[in-house]
């Protein structure tokens, strides 16, 4: 899948923080290595590494001493890529990315949960569609072809109303686009409906262009599928587990944080998306993507294997996956020593 979820304006490779200590944490000797490079997206559902590097929870985390630094990513292509070259020592990415690498053959393991929930159904105004049957016929987007949005839209509307996409011989047109162009192309009646992650569902309907049709619970997997997960490599899981416990210990407390500082976490989130991106997001944008966000570290490895079982299904997937080994929920069972002082 993920796409998944990220914010226009991010020309960022070249704010990305340069060089880390992967090599050191993956040494294999047990020890914490002088230096941890953390990587995550500046999106809403990446709240977790935003408050963690904003209030040094993860330093709280790790011997004293220990520095932490921070890469910050415009996809899930290019965060796996540096976990594999061994850049970071972890970080959080949408699940998509995590589950197709690892079926491609990478050695990694989600290791936490990040978020859940935030995709929204939007319709335009201008549509005319007041019920799901009135998209029949309508042009909808995703922000790519079997991604995790398209996933959940499309078994969605399969499943309760029997109404499929023109790639399998259906009525519903598909295209795809970034998400921060979506508001654009309502506007203009290029395109009708979109499965779209917040903030930008929010954004549309501050904008006035468009109005939610499928919310929560009523969207496929919204409220079990993580929309990000923690993931980090098997060679450290293996080899120095130590280090991947601490570094969870980090992103708990970064989750508890956001669930018992909700109006700190936002402005945290808020003003760290505008450093990143140079983008800001208004008030009542972050209000409204937080009501549809659960944060959460708790990890369900049976619902990324009925996910994936649903992209098969729906012909995104030539072969039937199994995800078996991805997910280990050791660590997040687990505290270890240096976080509990």
């Amino acid at each position: 899948m993920k796409k998944f979820i990220l914010l226009i304006g991010f020309v960022a490779i070249g704010l990305v923080l340069a060089a880390c200590g992967g090599d050191e944490g993956a040494s294999g000797d047990g020890s914490i290595p002088d230096e941890v490079t953390i990587g995550y997206f500046p999106n809403i559902d990446h709240a977790a590494g935003m408050v963690a590097e904003e209030k040094a929870l993860y330093e709280e985390a790790f011997p004293e001493g220990t520095e932490v630094k921070y890469q910050y990513f415009p996809d899930g292509a290019t965060f796996m890529t540096a976990l594999a070259a061994g850049e970071i020592e972890g970080g959080i990415v949408g699940p998509g990315p995590a589950m197709n690498h690892f079926t491609s053959g990478s050695e990694i393991n989600v290791v936490a949960g990040g978020a859940s929930g935030g995709t929204v159904v939007m319709v335009s105004n201008e549509s005319g569609i007041e019920k799901p049957e009135d998209l029949a016929g309508k042009t909808f987007i995703t922000p790519g072809v079997g991604c995790t949005h398209d996933v959940q839209f499309e078994t969605m509307m399969s499943e309760i109303y029997d109404i499929t996409s023109d790639r399998t011989g259906g009525e519903m047109k598909h295209v795809t686009g970034e998400p921060a162009t979506y508001h654009s192309m309502f506007l203009s009646g290029q395109v009708d409906a979109a499965a779209v992650p917040e903030p930008w569902a929010s954004v549309m309907e501050e904008e006035g262009s468009g109005k939610p049709l499928f919310e929560g619970d009523e969207v496929a997997f919204n409220d079990r599928l993580p929309a990000s997960v923690f993931v980090t490599s098997q060679d450290l899981v293996e080899n120095n587990p130590e280090l991947v416990q601490s570094i969870v210990d980090g992103h708990k407390k970064a989750i508890d944080f956001i669930e018992e500082n909700p109006d700190e976490a936002k402005n945290i989130v808020q003003a760290k998306i505008k450093d990143i991106t140079g983008q800001g997001l208004s008030d009542t944008v972050v209000d409204n993507s937080w009501e549809r966000i659960n944060f959460t570290y708790e990890i369900d490895p049976n619902i990324l294997q009925e996910f994936a079982d649903s992209s098969y299904n729906l012909e995104f997937l030539k072969e039937q996956p199994n995800l078996e080994g991805l997910v280990n929920t050791g660590f997040i069972e687990e505290e270890s020593v240096t976080a509990s002082k």
